[in-house]
């Protein structure tokens, strides 16, 4: 497949869609709102395969393959005619081809291929690791925006030296700094990952964080901000600043502890922070719970990212429950891909091809109009990030 040209996302489907959908869902190019780079170097089999496992950091055992999982199925489907192979190749086929390529040109296939228009990359995790926002865009040839994580600065100024009692006013700057910068456009809190949600959500004092950044400090060894005094403070600061803030919800690897995560948890702190845009990232299995959130509250959006790529096929069944209750005007798409350029396209392809089946049934059923079904997939698709994140 020559560098550039679409997968066709509708083979299998194309009867099932209404053409003008099908066709538009082809041609839209999207905003990717929550993504971050690829990998920046060769990686073997193995490591290949724990990149597309989520949830476990130990190696894959000898007695299974992730290629025998719905995103290892999807990744065969999908991915191999971009390599040149035949739709489903068998998995060492499909690694004998990749392997053939560098970093680079993975990339390239990959990301050109997925008709995005814009990444809005997070580069608050193993940035060594993956590409750049600026590499992310001279590969793709499109326009990266950047995300700034809260932990990752708080971290980041008390291992450079700064004193536990000059930390808020030290925070408060960097963040007006971090805001000036051409190109970041939001921020994000790992709070699911570190302390749930079930904790403190109330705006702390001057006080109760300079005694939060004292006992990190303390503890010695490498930081990580687990403390919700501190990370209610970075929320709070950056809502002040009228700040998009990307939330972490749901689905994620196992240090994480799910039911910690359900975004009904966040009502206290929905309820009285500054009302700026707050968006709800991945929410699988919560998905309900999101689209209840976007529907009550004016700042609240979501999207089913990451779970679209996980649940492979049977992602068609994610969509359509994201839009259940919450307004069209309220949900984003996002791969939330990381690592394998796969994955860039795969968020793309699964969401595309699950709106077509989804909203083509709507359209048969006179439930909705093809001009409705062609608004939905652009809002969602594009519009809703254009204006939550003023690009």
């Amino acid at each position: 497949m020559p560098v550039g040209e679409r997968t066709d996302v509708f083979a299998g489907v194309r009867a099932e869609v209404p053409d003008a959908l099908a066709r538009h869902l082809r041609e839209v190019d999207l905003i990717d709102h929550h993504v971050h780079g690829t990998f920046n170097q060769p990686v073997d089999r193995a490591g290949f395969e724990a990149a597309i496992n989520e949830g476990s950091t130990d190696p894959v055992p000898a007695f299974m393959t992730q290629f025998d999982s719905p995103l290892g199925l999807a990744i065969r489907r999908w991915c191999a005619p971009v390599l040149d192979l035949e739709p489903l190749a068998a998995a060492d086929e499909y690694w004998s081809r990749r392997a053939e390529f560098t970093p680079d040109e993975l990339s390239e296939r990959f990301l050109r291929a997925a008709g995005v228009a814009r990444w809005v990359v997070d580069t608050g995790f193993k940035g060594d690791l993956i590409t750049t926002p600026e590499e992310l865009t001279a590969l793709s040839d499109v326009p990266s925006s950047s995300i700034l994580r809260l932990e990752r600065l708080t971290e980041h100024l008390l291992e450079t030296g700064t004193a536990p009692q000059d930390y808020p006013e030290a925070f408060r700057a960097a963040l007006d700094d971090a805001v000036a910068e051409a190109g970041t456009v939001g921020v994000k809190t790992i709070a699911a990952y570190r302390i749930g949600f079930d904790v403190d959500w109330s705006r702390p004092a001057d006080g109760a964080v300079v005694d939060g950044a004292d006992r990190l400090v303390a503890r010695g060894g490498p930081l990580r901000v687990d403390d919700p005094v501190l990370i209610a403070f970075g929320v709070h600061e950056a809502a002040e600043r009228g700040l998009p803030i990307q939330v972490h919800v749901g689905f994620g690897d196992r240090d994480l502890d799910l039911h910690r995560t359900d975004p009904l948890l966040l009502l206290p702190l929905l309820r009285t922070m500054t009302p700026v845009p707050v968006l709800l990232l991945h929410c699988y299995p919560f998905q309900r719970q999101a689209g209840y959130l976007a529907q009550a509250f004016d700042h609240v959006n979501f999207d089913v990212g990451l779970g679209i790529n996980y649940l492979g096929v049977r992602s068609t069944q994610l969509v359509a429950e994201a839009l259940d209750t919450a307004p069209f005007a309220k949900q984003l798409y996002s791969s939330d891909a990381f690592g394998p350029p796969e994955l860039h396209l795969l968020g793309s392809v699964l969401w595309r091809r699950a709106m077509g089946l989804v909203l083509g049934d709507w359209v048969r059923t006179g439930d909705c109009t093809e001009a409705d079904a062609i608004r939905i997939v652009d809002m969602i698709g594009v519009h809703n990030a254009e204006r939550v994140y003023g690009l």
